[in-house]
């Protein structure tokens, strides 16, 4: 949580009452925020051991999504107000909003929409890849709302995605491109001319531009992270460029 800093001028009854005013909308925002990443590490721990049970009672990837899609989409979509959040804390509002908007585009428009790539292998990889990552992070972020942090949790957050954050996205762009020729075939989200609007859109080579996009994208949230970690693991002092 970051806190204000108030004016130093004017009456001076008037700033004890808006400080206190300010102390308390802290709390409360500092205790929203700790139940709201209790629970999500809740659900994203749940939706790990629906994941591993599933395998273990049945031996295959095949209709592991389908089983556990109403918690993912649940979870993944809840996590909208994170956007709402940087609102109280210091982030920023463009990267959240690619980070959480591209999750519930891969979730909804994706493997929801797409049921024949449900059993790709790669679908089963990015989920993993997500239920660790966020189990770690929403688990750091309680910890340190409770200025309890591990320091197990603090190194875990800060080194797994040195390998998570690539098979993420390899698992996103794979399915992706898994999910091309269904989409090509069926023309799905398109629209087409001639129409009332008079204005095409096709599905297919959207997602063509978004797996490109992934190219700029990736190495610049790649990178800040690793920036981040020499900086909250080795004390490293990090000058940010202004742009």
């Amino acid at each position: 949580m970051a806190s204000s800093e108030e004016d130093g001028g004017g009456n001076g009854a008037v700033e004890e009452k808006e400080s206190g005013k300010r102390r308390r909308l802290g709390a409360l925002a500092t205790a929203w925020l700790i139940f709201y990443n209790v629970a999500m590490t809740a659900g994203w721990l749940v939706l790990g051991i629906a994941m591993v049970r599933f395998y273990i009672q049945k031996g295959t990837h095949r209709g592991l999504f389908r089983s556990v899609q109403k918690t993912l989409k649940f979870f993944q979509t809840f996590a909208l107000l994170e956007v709402v959040h940087c609102a109280v804390v210091r982030t920023s509002v463009l990267v959240t909003g690619v980070q959480v908007s591209s999750r519930i585009f891969m979730v909804w428009f994706i493997a929801h929409s797409i049921k024949q790539i449900q059993n790709e292998e790669s679908v089963i990889l990015f989920l993993v890849v997500w239920t660790v990552t966020e189990i770690t992070r929403y688990s750091f972020y309680t910890f340190n709302l409770l200025n309890h942090l591990p320091y197990f949790i603090k190194w875990a957050r800060y080194n797994f995605f040195i390998i998570l954050y690539p098979a993420g996205v390899a698992g996103e762009l794979l399915t992706i491109y898994a999910a091309l020729p269904y989409v090509k075939k069926t023309g799905m989200f398109s629209l087409r001319l001639p129409n009332k609007y008079n204005v095409s859109f096709d599905y297919y080579y959207f997602l063509i531009v978004v797996m490109f996009s992934y190219v700029p994208l990736f190495p610049q949230l790649y990178f800040h992270m690793l920036r981040q970690r020499r900086k909250v693991l080795h004390g490293e002092v990090i000058l940010e460029k202004d742009d």
